[in-house]
C-alpha cells in the first residue's frame, strides 16, 4: 500500500535529524520569496533545479585532472560532482545530517569550472585584482547567468566548498562536502593516474598504503569511517587526526607527482594560452559575445570571463581552432 508525503510531512521527518543538521523548514530562505512546493522541500527544489540546470550539464565535458583524455574511463567534472555527492550522501547520512542539502551542494559544487580545470582559475587571475575562483563563479552562475534562486544555505554551500575559502560553511552539510570533495579526488584522480601509467600502487606513500590500502572503494570506505568515528566521538565534525595527516600527506603526493608533474605543466601552459587568446579575443571583440549568456549589467571583463569560464574543454578547442591556429599539440587528445 502507499503513502502520499507532501511537503509538511517531509520536513516533519527532519525533527528525528541531529540537533546541528540542517532543517528545510529553518532555511534563511531564497532572494525572491517564493511559494513552497507541494510535495518537495526547499533542499529537494535546490537538488533539482541544479540537476537540470545548463551548467551541471556542461560538466560531463570539462577536465577533471586530466586534460581532453581519449579514454573513456576517465573522470570528468561530472562524474566527479556524482561521486562527492555519493560520499557526501554517506557521511550526512551517518551522522544524522540533511542529506538532501548535502546533496544539492555536492551537485552544485563544482559548476563554475572554466574549461581544463583549475588551469583555468589560473588563466583568468591576472585579470582580476583579487584573482577568481570556481566557486565564486559557482554562486555566480545560480544567482546571475542562470538564476535558479537556490536557498541561501545551499549558495553558501557552494560558495566555501574548497578550504582556502574562509569563511567555512555555515551548516554542517556544507563542512561536510569540504571532506567528501577531498575523499572523491584523491581517490579517483589516484586511479586516474595509474590508469594513465603516471603512478604504481608501489609508488604512493607508505602511510597511504598502510592505512588507506589499495587504491579505489576501500581509501573511499577508510576515510569516510574517519570521518564518522571521529565526529561521534569528539562531538565535532572533522576526520581522525592520525587519517587526515595520512590524507595531507597524500594531496602532498599527488600535487607533486601529478597535478604539478612536468608532463602536466606542458599540457597546463598550453591551456591557459588557449583560454588567455579566447579572453583578449572578446575583449576586443565584445559583439561576438552570445546575447543568451550575458548579463548586460556586468563590466566586460566580467562578461567576457563569464563567456569563457563557462565553455566545455571541447568548446573552447573548437573556438580557439576558428579563430586562430590549432590548439597546441600537448592538448590532443592523451591515449588511455
Amino acid at each position: 500500500m502507499f503513502i502520499r508525503r507532501d511537503r509538511e510531512a517531509r520536513e516533519a521527518e527532519e525533527g528525528a535529524l541531529a540537533p546541528v543538521a540542517t532543517r528545510s523548514a529553518a532555511s534563511r530562505g531564497r532572494a525572491r520569496p517564493e511559494e513552497p512546493d507541494p510535495f518537495r522541500t526547499a533542499f529537494d527544489r535546490d537538488r533539482d533545479r541544479i540537476l537540470h540546470s545548463k551548467a551541471f550539464r556542461r560538466l560531463k565535458h570539462k577536465t577533471q585532472v586530466f586534460l581532453n583524455p581519449e579514454g573513456d574511463h576517465y573522470v570528468t567534472r561530472l562524474t566527479h560532482a556524482l561521486q562527492v555527492t555519493q560520499v557526501a550522501r554517506a557521511i550526512a547520512g551517518g551522522l544524522g545530517l540533511n542529506e538532501t542539502l548535502a546533496e544539492a551542494i555536492a551537485l552544485g559544487h563544482d559548476v563554475g569550472h572554466t574549461p581544463f580545470g583549475h588551469t583555468g582559475e589560473d588563466a583568468l587571475a591576472p585579470y582580476f585584482t583579487h584573482g577568481w575562483h570556481h566557486a565564486a563563479q559557482g554562486v555566480r552562475i545560480f544567482e546571475t547567468l542562470e538564476d535558479c534562486n537556490l536557498t541561501w544555505e545551499v549558495r553558501d554551500g557552494i560558495r566555501a566548498h574548497t578550504w582556502r575559502i574562509d569563511p567555512p560553511p555555515h551548516t554542517a552539510e556544507g563542512l561536510v562536502v569540504r571532506y567528501a570533495d577531498r575523499i572523491a579526488y584523491l581517490t579517483h584522480d589516484a586511479l586516474d593516474a595509474i590508469r594513465a601509467g603516471l603512478l604504481t600502487e608501489a609508488d604512493f606513500p607508505a602511510a597511504t598504503r598502510e592505512y588507506l590500502g589499495r587504491p579505489g572503494t576501500l581509501w573511499v570506505d577508510r576515510m569516510v569511517r574517519g570521518v564518522l568515528d571521529f565526529t561521534v566521538a569528539a562531538d565535532v565534525l572533522a576526520m581522525r587526526p592520525d587519517l587526515l595527516e595520512v590524507m595531507h600527506e597524500l594531496r602532498d603526493f599527488m600535487f607533486e607527482r601529478v597535478y604539478a608533474s612536468p608532463d602536466s605543466e606542458r599540457g597546463r601552459q598550453a591551456a591557459i594560452a588557449v583560454i588567455r587568446r579566447l579572453v583578449e579575443h572578446h575583449l576586443a571583440h565584445p559583439d561576438q559575445l552570445p546575447a543568451s549568456y550575458r548579463d548586460n549589467d556586468a563590466d566586460l571583463m566580467t562578461q567576457v570571463t563569464d563567456w569563457v569560464a563557462g565553455m566545455t574543454d571541447r568548446y573552447a578547442l573548437s573556438l580557439h581552432d576558428r579563430l586562430f591556429d590549432p590548439a597546441p599539440p600537448e592538448l590532443a587528445r592523451q591515449p588511455g
